[in-house]
């Protein structure tokens, strides 16, 4: 006889008359807070979106900086980065195109893209698809003569796809400097890529030797070529290490910005 009221309630009325702990109010509050909390969550992922993706830009910014030797602590990177110019390059041809803005041309996008990006049988970089296009920059001096051109790099290593630039004299040869700016390796030994000392045994080797032949090596020996084409090994990280011998020369050789070099040294860039 107790619960004929309740029976006589409506579904709203009889939720709100049972007990605080009841089986019902605890799931419908569980889920309450979980729909709440998942929206605040999107709302700020939302809201932050345009401001992560301009630190992505900043920081990919300031790491060309750094590989051609112009970065400075507490500089603006939009002002200093001003001085490159950047050209979209069709790989296969190695020459500019005007197909894309190279402001605002996403290589790694453009490299999901099946109509921008071809799928590779021969993948010794290990990133599956290469895109058909990719931004460079190109450093130039005060009278307009090229001083520098920095390229985009990519590739496996143990864990992670390493992501980074390497840039080269004038002459397309002559390594100036490599810098990684995105990957996952392991803290302490592939993560040393990042480390200063090992980033400054990049500077001054080649590319390639007077016969046009790829030389550049990343090994624990020095390979029959000579030290000008060789860069040590990291320590306990053999892996890591093959992975950034592979990925340079992929994109250093004719699959990569080989084109584009023989275009720089003939002097058509």
């Amino acid at each position: 006889m107790s619960d004929a009221p309740n029976q006589n309630k409506g579904p709203i009325a009889r939720f709100l008359a049972a007990p605080p702990d009841s089986v019902g109010k605890t799931v419908f509050i569980a889920v309450s807070l979980c729909l709440v909390a998942s929206m605040i969550v999107s709302a700020v992922s939302v809201a932050l979106r345009p401001l992560q993706e301009q630190n992505k830009l900043k920081d990919k910014q300031a790491n060309v900086l750094q590989v051609a030797g112009l970065f400075e602590p507490g500089m603006d990177v939009l002002e200093g980065f001003s001085v490159f110019e950047p050209q979209v390059v069709e790989l296969e041809t190695g020459t500019f195109t005007d197909a894309f803005d190279a402001a605002t041309f996403d290589d790694r996008a453009a490299a999901a893209d099946p109509e921008l990006s071809v799928r590779l049988s021969d993948d010794p970089a290990g990133i599956g698809r290469q895109t058909k296009f990719a931004t460079v920059y190109l450093l130039r001096n005060d009278d307009g003569s090229l001083d520098k051109v920095i390229l985009p790099i990519h590739g496996y290593g143990l864990w992670s796809t390493l992501y980074g630039f390497i840039a080269l004299e004038e002459n397309g040869n002559d390594i100036f400097g490599l810098q990684f700016y995105d990957h996952g390796e392991t803290p302490g030994l592939g993560a040393e890529v990042d480390n200063p000392r090992w980033k400054t045994l990049w500077g001054g080797k080649k590319l390639a030797d007077e016969d046009g032949s790829l030389q550049i090596t990343v090994a624990k020996s020095v390979p029959p070529a000579g030290v000008d084409y060789h860069v040590d090994a990291l320590a306990g990280a053999t892996l890591t290490s093959v992975g950034v011998d592979n990925l340079v020369r992929f994109w250093m050789g004719e699959a990569g910005f080989g084109p584009f070099l023989e275009n720089l040294k003939s002097g058509g860039i």
